[in-house]
């Protein structure tokens, strides 16, 4: 049986007030250790640190073009059960989350088929949460 390690990832947040309440109750995250610089969460098994740094003098919004759909890079997420992610579009939506790029199924009814939405955090990290109808397509070509 092939075991994933869970993954540690820091980002920057310039304002760790409206980061924390984003992370803890819009995306659900359980907290765990913090300080005044930084929290720790659980994000869906991995850690994810948000640590604050002062706002850059220069944005990076850099996008890539996929599906005609303008894709934020860099981002980062999560892939996720298919009901699982379901529910947590549901979710979002129903929290009036702004999406970058709106739920939507790509390559329907083909192999790789799946799920995807992109959002921004409230410092304007780049997120995407995805799902494979079929699991054992995630690197299939």
């Amino acid at each position: 049986m092939n075991t994933l390690s869970p993954f540690h990832l820091a980002i920057p947040v310039d304002n760790l007030i409206k980061a924390r309440d984003f992370y803890t109750n819009i995306l659900n995250l359980e907290e765990g250790r913090s300080s005044d610089h930084w929290v720790d969460f659980n994000f869906f098994g991995h850690q994810l640190v948000i640590h604050y740094q002062s706002k850059p003098e220069a944005e990076n919004n850099h996008t890539n073009p996929v599906d005609g759909k303008d894709v934020p890079v860099p981002h980062f997420g999560i892939i996720l059960e298919w009901d699982t992610w379901q529910n947590l579009a549901k979710s979002l939506t129903e929290k009036k989350v702004q999406f970058a790029i709106e739920p939507y199924i790509r390559f329907k009814g083909e192999i790789g088929e799946q799920a995807t939405m992109f959002f921004y955090d409230p410092c304007g990290n780049a997120l995407e949460f995805k799902s494979f109808r079929e699991p054992t397509q995630i690197f299939v070509k």
